[in-house]
């Protein structure tokens, strides 16, 4: 199974796990048969809200599963279309969150889950 972490900077497996899928500036994928890393930088980071495209976020790379802290209706939309499972993280490193998805800690995203957006302060966050 090949994972995305969305993160703010590349420390591979401590890397920090970012708070949101669509704003993050890298991803670490992991393959957690293999054990191989790979950073790859956002190149669908400056969106406007609402327009994520995950595909163009992760470079092209096909994954089975994400881990981020938040994530938008639409990015989530995306990638379960795409039958990708997103997982809500916790704050901590991609380590640590690699071990509680490993224990079945980690609860999927469900809909009302989702952020609504960032604006002013606004739009009702739920991470």
């Amino acid at each position: 199974m090949k994972i995305a972490f969305p993160v703010e900077e590349n420390k591979g497996l401590d890397s920090p796990v970012y708070g949101h899928f669509g704003s993050a500036p890298w991803f670490v994928l992991m393959d957690a048969q293999g054990g191989d890393l790979e950073a790859v930088t956002n190149e669908d980071h400056h969106h406007e809200h609402g327009q994520c495209q995950p595909g163009r976020a992760l470079g092209g790379r096909p994954v089975d599963a994400v881990v981020v802290g938040g994530i938008g209706a639409g990015a989530l939309r995306k990638l379960q279309a795409e039958g990708v499972r997103v997982f809500r993280g916790v704050e901590g490193s991609v380590r640590e969150n690699l071990d509680l998805l490993n224990s079945g800690k980690l609860p999927e995203f469900a809909f009302e889950m989702t952020c609504a957006g960032h604006r002013g302060g606004e739009g009702g966050c739920r991470h």
